[in-house]
């Protein structure tokens, strides 16, 4: 907990998640985040925004949690890190946040939230008994028939930036931080776990949650960065029409830099 709090009191998760990479994985999650809470609220045929309550589990500065209470939806966040939670509160929008772990979501009750964020933590948690406990909690907490949208970074994007770009696929190989099939291995400082698809799989058989759909919000675009950040307007707009075309293709999925899996309850 104290490695995670030092990072993000230094790391400036709103400044990513504004910039031009940064927007398309936004967008595009949030495309589909749209997609649900229109499906839930038919399901539950209501139609007043109000009725649906939304948790975001690490919900970091609020960037979707704050933007979804705008738009009329009852919003719960919780957050762990105390920097990112006085970020939230400074908005003065109407989320209810809090500060909490997701491993542990003591203060909520069972069965409450129509549809349920689980974006930052899976980042952070190292071992698979952590992210499988923290699943559950977002299970537990989701109404049955809920929505759980779960986010996680890459094995392959670790290995081709890290590895690759930045020249440590040597010594990550000698220090045991890249095994013999190049799947990822915490290190005791690590602060980033890094999945593929059958990892993700097995965390939801473990927990038995089903998957509606699996995508990749961001695609190709955090390794092109510079050459992101020079299209036109135009051509920028194109590239986020493309990858909402190909953001669900299962030939892709693994090798983007985010994958968003949607689960029902």
């Amino acid at each position: 907990m104290n490695k995670i709090e030092e990072y993000y009191n230094k790391f400036n998760e709103e400044k990513r998640l504004n910039s031009r990479h940064g927007q398309i994985e936004y967008r595009i999650t949030m495309k589909y985040i749209h997609d649900y809470l229109n499906v839930r609220m038919q399901e539950l045929k209501v139609t007043n925004r109000e009725d649906i309550k939304i948790l975001d589990i690490g919900a970091g500065t609020g960037r979707y949690s704050v933007a979804l209470c705008e738009e009329g939806y009852d919003v719960t966040a919780v957050e762990l890190v105390k920097h990112n939670l006085g970020i939230l509160k400074q908005k003065n929008s109407n989320v209810h946040a809090m500060q909490g772990n997701a491993l542990h979501l003591k203060k909520l009750e069972d069965n409450t939230y129509d549809l349920t964020l689980l974006f930052g933590p899976m980042y952070h948690l190292m071992t698979k008994e952590e992210k499988i406990q923290a699943l559950s909690e977002a299970k537990r907490v989701t109404k049955p028939g809920g929505i759980i949208l779960v986010a996680y970074v890459m094995n392959e994007y670790a290995v081709v930036v890290y590895g690759i770009q930045e020249n440590h696929i040597e010594e990550s190989v000698k220090n045991g931080t890249l095994d013999a099939s190049y799947h990822t291995v915490p290190a005791a400082d690590s602060l980033y776990a890094f999945e593929r698809i059958e990892d993700i799989d097995g965390y939801n058989e473990a927990v038995g949650l089903k998957r509606e759909k699996i995508l990749s919000p961001d695609g190709p675009a955090n390794y092109i960065r510079p050459f992101v950040n020079q299209l036109s307007e135009e051509s920028y707009e194109l590239f986020v029409a493309y990858q909402l075309k190909v953001c669900e293709r299962p030939d892709l999925i693994g090798a983007g830099a985010h994958t968003v899996d949607i689960l029902r309850k």
